[in-house]
């Protein structure tokens, strides 16, 4: 794969994002994604896998030079829940997957995080939602897993203030399970997946597919509303606005159309 890097160690499968220089997140990378778990789906030396960054981030957010290239409001809600499916597919995958998250996950990125089954972060790692702060809204099931992690009202501070919160934050909310230095991320995380990969792949199996069922039913008609949301709000002049100012590096003035 051109975006992902694999190698496997004593039934742990580290793969690495690799696409410089804030790891976004393309289309084409969120399909590696999907083709990560094909790979490693049927290989029985594989037990665990990590999701890791290469360089000074885990994944800044989506590719947002990208969504240039998108004009109708449809589009944008295809593209949403394609990534979304991807996603889910993630989170409901039958072996564990551990997100070990360094410098920023951030958008997107930390869409891809939660989706994962486990987070260890550095202590100093940024993870947020600032969607908002561009005239968008998070658009692969942020909005419907920050809450199940935080809370409704820890939810609507991170998504309203597009504020990000530090790892040791992340834990203290219950959006990650350990923070550890930053040279200890790896380690760390290997010990914790080494440790997993002892148990049974069939208990593990059926554990992964038991905690599927505490999704409300009102999930599942979440994640459709957002994906539809996704798409009328990338239309207005404020999302085109919010866009054109990240390119440019400016203060994006909304007018609220």
């Amino acid at each position: 794969m051109e975006f992902l890097k694999i190698s496997v160690e004593d039934g742990v499968a580290v793969a690495t994002i690799n696409r410089p220089p804030a790891n976004a997140l393309s289309r084409d990378l969120i399909q590696e994604v999907g083709q990560l778990l094909d790979q490693v789906s049927s290989d029985q030396s594989v037990r665990v896998v990590i999701l890791h960054g290469e360089g000074r981030f885990f994944s800044a957010g989506a590719d947002i030079k990208e969504f240039t290239s998108v004009e109708s409001g449809g589009e944008f809600t295809k593209l949403a829940s394609a990534g979304q499916d991807v996603f889910e597919r993630l989170e409901s995958f039958h072996k564990p997957v551990i997100a070990a998250i360094h410098g920023a996950a951030l958008g997107g990125g930390l869409e891809l995080a939660m989706a994962c089954h486990i987070r260890i972060v550095t202590q100093k790692a940024k993870l947020g939602l600032p969607e908002l702060q561009l005239g968008l809204i998070p658009g692969f099931a942020g909005t419907q897993r920050l809450p199940r992690y935080v809370g409704m009202a820890k939810a609507a501070e991170m998504l309203l203030t597009s504020d990000p919160i530090t790892g040791e934050e992340a834990v203290a909310w219950g959006l990650a399970n350990l923070a550890v230095a930053d040279e200890e991320l790896l380690p760390k995380t290997m010990e914790m997946a080494k440790k997993i990969a002892k148990k049974s792949p069939i208990a593990m199996k059926a554990a992964l597919r038991m905690l599927q069922y505490t999704k409300p039913a009102s999930y599942y008609e979440g994640v459709k509303a957002e994906a539809d949301s996704f798409g009328e709000v990338f239309v207005s002049e404020d999302a085109k606005e919010g866009i054109q100012a990240f390119i440019e590096k400016r203060e994006p003035e909304f007018k609220g159309n």
